[in-house]
């Protein structure tokens, strides 16, 4: 992403791991590379606030994790119902407008992409835009009080109504962003093998419920330490037995997340009873269930839903990841798993996770990555 703004003409700059710069004084350039877009699904987002700000934009049809039809629908209506001329052809979408003006938006389905895509969009859009059936996920509260910040005017994020008042520019702000509720309970599913204890730190618990709430459903113990001012706080996570079946419907926020349903699978493949795992959000996110086999799973996938029958132990083998959150559900279950499992994939799990062998040589884990060639990552239980 950080790519993809300084080939826009922005001014960006890493400061450290985790803060960065971005001096957007110079943002001119109307056409996004193809061969930035194609390799993460967000970075197709700049087309709307592009057309707001320089009055056109060019930008490919984006790539990403393949988990099924991820159409850019909802993108253009919106972009359309806000005055924008949009064309699609060719592989790339082209997008003009003199003027955009706010207008009313339904979404046919809460997406969280577009919903944020059409916020930004909208910001700078004349006059008042209101989105219904709005996705309601963290990520967009965060971003709308980011914008907000900046002088945009937003009411009702978080919520499924979102009305945008559009202001004439923006102005620069720092902003701490929300701690990335997908990693964390990525590792909250990992420290729930039995006989693990692990503490995470930076956690906000309301973003994680639905999750925090099936964990304890399986027999994982949680307690929530030291909660800050702002709801953040420490996850102890630990398990002293095998864990229980348990059934899983991924659905939107504040439904169980569709991103971590895989990571769940990972757990389920060794808890006791049958597990049935249903994602109403992407329809081919279970490709990985072909990797838990070899692993020794006992996975059958019906349509939308992988019922999992746990077996008393996984064992390591050669696996590798379909996708960013395949990817993570596959480390959980090699954590897990008797011997050594070597994964590939890899280029999908460094878009999702960062300094994630580090990560869990920290707690333990006996994993090596082979740099600077990118070679298998290797992992063994511990």
């Amino acid at each position: 992403m950080v790519d993809m703004l300084q080939r826009l003409g922005a001014v960006v700059e890493v400061k450290s791991s985790d803060t960065i710069t971005i001096d957007a004084t110079d943002f001119s350039v109307p056409e996004a590379p193809y061969e930035l877009v194609k390799r993460m699904r967000a970075s197709f987002c700049v087309l709307g606030p592009m057309v707001a700000r320089l009055g056109m934009a060019r930008v490919p049809l984006p790539g990403g994790c393949d988990i099924g039809a991820r159409p850019v629908d909802f993108h253009v209506k919106g972009l359309q119902a806000l005055g924008a001329s949009v064309t699609i052809g060719h592989g790339y979408v082209d997008a003009e407008a003199d003027e955009l003006v706010g207008n009313h938006i339904y979404l046919d389905f809460p997406s969280a992409g577009a919903t944020t895509h059409l916020i930004t969009t909208a910001a700078l859009a004349r006059g008042i835009t209101t989105i219904e059936n709005a996705a309601a996920e963290p990520e967009v509260l965060d971003l709308a009080q980011f914008l907000t910040s900046m002088g945009a005017r937003i009411e009702g994020a978080g919520t499924k109504k979102v009305v945008i008042e559009g202001v004439d520019e923006l102005h620069a702000v720092d902003h701490t962003v929300i701690p990335d509720r997908i990693e964390a309970g990525t590792f909250a599913i990992a420290g729930s093998q039995p006989g693990s204890e692990i503490v995470l730190e930076n956690v906000v618990a309301e973003h994680l419920q639905p999750v925090l709430s099936k964990l304890q459903d399986t027999g994982v113990n949680l307690t929530f330490l030291s909660e800050g001012p702002d709801a953040r706080g420490c996850l102890r996570v630990s398990s002293k037995s095998r864990l229980k079946a348990v059934d899983i419907l991924a659905m939107p926020h504040p439904g169980f997340p569709t991103d971590l349903q895989q990571p769940m699978a990972a757990i389920l493949a060794t808890a006791e009873g049958t597990s049935v795992v249903t994602d109403h959000v992407f329809e081919s996110r279970f490709k990985f269930g072909s990797e838990l086999q070899r692993m020794g799973a006992d996975v059958r996938i019906e349509g939308r839903s992988a019922i999992i029958r746990g077996v008393p132990l996984l064992s390591g083998a050669e696996v590798a990841a379909s996708d960013l959150r395949a990817g993570g559900a596959l480390v959980v279950a090699a954590l897990g798993a008797a011997g050594e499992t070597v994964l590939t994939g890899l280029e999908h799990l460094d878009r999702g996770y960062e300094a994630l062998v580090e990560k869990l040589e920290g707690l333990g884990a006996d994993i090596v990555r082979y740099d600077p060639d990118r070679q298998p990552m290797q992992l063994c239980a511990v």
